[in-house]
């Protein structure tokens, strides 16, 4: 057993709070993580963690004995990466999550010719609306969108997300065209569930702000079901262009309101803080903020 394995199994336990999440980090067997660690502990005739049935806790030893793994797996990993940028190719697993439609959508085809590109590079991706914690699931990089929480994550903004109310001909037809948002009121919302919020925020053309609260005719967690929704004439519908744009080209959807600014997101890409960034994890970082478009993404051209 390499001292590095025993040092890595070690800090990937501390890292994710367990030795079985730790083992699905590192691709071995749970067995291995703690023969690793106990390698190590006999090795340095030194009790770094205390096992009990519910959690991990490090001895005195063991927290600074993590401290100093974790700068020495740093130092290792900018290593590896000055060596692959030399030889100007990658390689390695990248753990990626994503939000379900965006993801599918949009990252789907960047993801696809990323791998086409580096070949010896193996994605692992989680299409996901859950937000994952990073660290205790090993995951290298997410892609979030929305307004970011302080946390101690490092964020890169890859591109600008408009919200924009829409509705389907038909329904604008039946209803009439709203000319302000208080003649939102009088309709029916398609609400997406999982929004921060239930209020629409907005900027008046003349820059004033406001909000408002649409009852709601239905509710889901999912933005595409939502959509077809509205392109059936259910009700109005406030969800990111890049679910709409090619239903608004098609004209199945209108938007309401075009001259306001809805609530403006972004759509991020989020990873662990360390001392150096690997040449992988900021190659598929900027692979997907070019593909992207940044702050005019191609969904927008409509």
């Amino acid at each position: 057993m390499s001292k590095y394995e025993e040092l890595e199994a070690f800090a990937r336990t501390v890292e994710a709070g367990s030795f079985t999440a730790a083992a699905k980090q590192l691709g071995v067997a749970k067995s291995a993580v703690s023969r690793r660690i106990q390698d190590l502990e006999a090795r340095l005739d030194t009790q770094l963690i205390v096992r009990t049935t519910r959690k991990l806790t490090l001895t005195d030893q063991g927290r600074a004995f993590f401290e100093r793994a974790r700068v020495l797996l740093c130092d290792w990993e900018e290593t590896e990466a000055i060596v692959s940028q030399n030889q100007k190719s990658i390689s390695g697993i990248i753990r990626i999550s994503a939000p379900l439609s965006f993801g599918v959508s949009h990252l789907g085809p960047a993801l696809i010719e990323f791998q086409q590109l580096h070949p010896a590079i193996h994605l692992d991706v989680d299409f996901t609306d859950r937000r994952v914690d990073l660290i205790s699931e090993g995951i290298d990089v997410a892609i979030r969108i929305g307004h970011l929480p302080d946390s101690g994550l490092i964020a890169r903004k890859i591109a600008n997300i408009r919200t924009i109310a829409v509705a389907s001909p038909d329904y604008i037809s039946h209803h009439g065209m709203p000319q302000t948002p208080d003649d939102l009121k009088g309709l029916f919302e398609l609400r997406y569930s999982l929004r921060n919020t239930h209020r629409w925020s907005y900027v008046s053309p003349d820059g004033v702000p406001g909000e408002l609260e649409i009852p709601p005719k239905l509710s889901a967690s999912n933005g595409e079901f939502l959509r077809d929704a509205a392109i059936a004439g259910m009700g109005v519908l406030l969800e990111p262009s890049f679910l709409l744009y090619d239903d608004i080209r098609a004209g199945k959807l209108v938007q309401i309101l075009p001259e306001y600014s809805w609530d403006e997101l972004g759509a991020y890409a989020v990873y662990p803080p360390i001392r150096h960034l690997s040449a992988r994890i900021r190659a598929i970082v900027d692979h997907i903020a070019k593909h992207c478009g940044g702050q005019k993404p191609y969904w927008d051209d409509f």
